[in-house]
């Protein structure tokens, strides 16, 4: 079977669980050497390069708190030295920014602290890695930022949330312009409701329920459904494909 990926390098932030396993997985499965980030749960992340390995494929873990101050520098210094060992060399040629936060905290009880973790997590961390990944990335490379439904139609019961989602796509289309000239692409992937444990929410029968009658496509998403989009931004076929926001969620709230 083609293996389209066969000699990139890959990284994925928040990739021990959840979409960002499933992104891990499908990059490997194409034949890319997936570096699986990780927050604190190592051994998450060691199941997920347990599964890409058992499948056939290549990747390793490193660890970082993004919401720490030295997160970036610590996630790419652990990057840098296991490419040296493994490549000789520490370039890169996919980055997908898919680490994130949601806190279920509401309007009125968002506090500064709760505001500044998901600001530095979901936007401080993605510009400055996106920074960092730009200097490694090979000329053709691929970034891939996981934004969200809630910038289009935002969840009031998580605003802080929907409010620092949006910044994404805007970088994102900044990015492409930028980093258009050395023939790398920039899209963002926008879903909606996943089944994963930050979706832990849609197990009540009546919330799934109310999700699904606003969709064109009636059944709850996978992080399967999300991995494949970014498996095609990731490979040569979206080479004319950049600063989209390409929404996978179902057709969700196409009309009022």
């Amino acid at each position: 079977m083609a293996r389209p990926l066969e000699g990139k390098v890959a990284l994925v932030t928040g990739a021990s669980r959840g979409i960002g396993r499933a992104i891990a997985e499908r990059l490997a499965a194409d034949g890319a050497l997936v570096a699986v980030h990780y927050g604190s749960n190592r051994g998450a992340a060691d199941e997920t390069v347990g599964s890409i390995e058992a499948a056939g494929g290549k990747a390793f873990a490193v660890g970082a708190n993004l919401a720490a101050s030295d997160g970036v520098t610590t996630l790419y210094a652990a990057l840098d030295k296991e490419l040296q060992a493994r490549n000789g060399s520490t370039a890169l040629d996919i980055l997908v920014n898919n680490a994130g936060i949601a806190p279920f905290v509401s309007f009125e009880d968002t506090t500064e602290e709760v505001l500044d973790e998901i600001y530095a997590v979901n936007v401080r961390s993605v510009f400055f890695i996106s920074q960092q990944g730009a200097k490694r990335l090979r000329d053709g490379g691929r970034i891939v930022n996981i934004s969200s439904g809630v910038v289009r139609t935002p969840f009031v019961d998580v605003a802080a949330y929907s409010a620092l989602k949006a910044p994404l796509d805007n970088l994102t289309k900044t990015l492409a312009v930028l980093l258009g000239p050395r023939g790398i692409t920039v899209n963002a992937v926008s879903p909606g409701a996943i089944e994963t444990d930050m979706g832990a929410f849609l197990k009540d029968p009546a919330v799934a329920e109310g999700i699904k009658s606003k969709q064109a496509l009636k059944r709850i998403g996978q992080a399967e459904d999300i991995a494949d989009v970014v498996g095609f931004l990731a490979g040569l076929e979206s080479r004319w494909v950049t600063g989209q926001v390409i929404e996978a969620s179902g057709g969700s709230a196409l009309t009022f």
